[in-house]
């Protein structure tokens, strides 16, 4: 802890001592697992060096619960947890997503059906204002709402310094059982019964067309007859349509889509055999940033994640069948542990499903990308449905404060960036994303 609060003392001080206040960007070790925009006014931006942010400080099998810093990937957490038996409740898709990363973004995986997002699992966030502030963050002190509102604000807020959370118990394997069905209608129905006994530890799936849906039902087990890895020639989302069960060592199984959930490369038996091992989602994203003065924006796949109240699915799919007609798409069942304060009162008025389906359109390629966005913006706020904003978005000032809490935003931003450094949110989401604006 001496050497995170040194490392804290110099970030304080350089933003109390800096005198302008023009948009200020983080330098961090990790690359950014937001969809990569070329245009983006960020790249410009004066940067803040956190990249050294990145220690575990503290395991605790007794409290099972974690400290680390915001810079931590999933894959040094999940290596170090699972050596004393636990692990996260919930574990992103990718090795190099951050821990600070999925707090900002709201990351989500297969024990998200139980849990929510991971933010769900965090106790405690330490913040540095845009001033320089170091605020102790909880869900019952003076900042609380500061502590509700970092999650998915995407560091319009602050900086997360150190995070504290809890860990679950663990075991060596996972077994998981791929079950089929030929329509949504029983799809729909083995996802809730699942859902309200609780009685797997993983479920996602694979909607690989509207007439082949495959629901992963995973559970721990401590000792496998073979295990499975995914991180060479093999393609994950293609095996959930062929094989009936897999096993798969734990940490494994937690990166099973790291080469990519449905928009993996290259797909070739010989190419992967070639470039399999060196091909994945941290060396695609760094490639992609290192080229980005020179790379073509409608190069870039159409990549979002559209969580789908569950009684209205059928809906959403009929219509995405009819005017997007994409497949394959990833199913991720997501429960909503409470009222988000950074959601507004104004949409949860709208919406009174406990559970959601994270219906992930990633590798869609079409010659007019801001039209397709534009059209499913549009029917997710007609079925009282979200998206995350890693990715392009087109919603107006007015109607993006419709879905987010622009009262509790604003009263956030006062306490801990009044001069609006770290960008508001729309302003950074939906603007200078794509080169608009400030």
């Amino acid at each position: 802890m001496d050497a995170h609060e040194r490392k804290v003392e110099r970030v304080s001080r350089m933003l109390k001592e800096r005198k302008s206040c023009e948009p200020l960007s983080l330098k961090k070790k990790a690359v950014s697992h937001q969809v990569p925009k070329p245009n983006d006014k960020r790249h410009a931006d004066e940067k803040l060096d956190i990249s050294d942010f990145d220690e575990i400080i503290e395991i605790n099998e007794d409290t099972c619960t974690c400290i680390a810093e915001p810079g931590v990937t999933f894959e040094r957490l999940v290596d170090a947890t699972i050596s004393h038996g636990l692990v996260p409740f919930v574990v992103p898709e990718l090795k190099t997503i951050t821990i600070g990363g999925a707090v900002a973004g709201c990351s989500i995986e297969s024990t998200s059906y139980r849990f929510g997002g991971f933010h769900d699992s965090c106790m405690e966030y330490e913040v540095v204002t845009a001033r320089g502030d170091v605020l102790d963050c909880t869900p019952d002190n003076e900042n609380r709402l500061l502590f509700q509102m970092v999650n998915g604000t995407f560091g319009t807020l602050g900086i997360i310094a150190l995070l504290k959370f809890k860990l679950m118990p663990a075991k060596p394997f996972v077994k998981v059982n791929y079950k089929k069905y030929k329509n949504l209608g029983d799809y729909k129905n083995a996802i809730w019964e699942h859902y309200v006994k609780q009685d797997l530890d993983f479920m996602d799936g694979i909607i690989h067309s509207p007439n082949e849906y495959v629901l992963s039902e995973g559970n721990f087990v401590d000792k496998a007859p073979y295990a499975h890895k995914y991180d060479w020639t093999g393609i994950y989302y293609l095996t959930t349509a062929k094989r009936e069960e897999d096993f798969l060592r734990t940490a494994d199984y937690f990166f099973r889509y790291d080469k990519g959930v449905t928009n993996v490369h290259p797909k070739s038996l010989l190419l992967r055999l070639l470039l399999g091992k060196l091909v994945n989602s941290n060396t695609t994203l760094r490639l992609a940033n290192k080229l980005k003065r020179v790379l073509p924006e409608g190069i870039i796949p159409i990549t979002l994640d559209t969580f789908i109240p569950f009684s209205r699915i059928e809906e959403f799919m009929e219509w995405h069948e009819e005017k997007i007609n994409h497949f394959p798409l990833w199913c991720v069942p997501y429960r909503i542990v409470q009222k988000y304060e950074w959601i507004s009162d104004e949409f949860f008025d709208m919406v009174e499903d406990e559970l959601f389906l994270d219906i992930a359109i990633y590798g869609m390629r079409r010659k007019d990308q801001l039209t397709y966005y534009r059209m499913i913006e549009k029917k997710l706020f007609e079925l009282g449905a979200i998206k995350t904003l890693i990715s392009t978005n087109l919603y107006t000032e007015d109607e993006f404060w419709k879905i987010w809490n622009k009262k509790n935003f604003d009263e956030v931003k006062h306490q801990t960036d009044p001069d609006n450094i770290l960008r508001g949110l729309h302003e950074k989401t939906c603007r200078a994303s794509r080169g608009l604006g400030r």
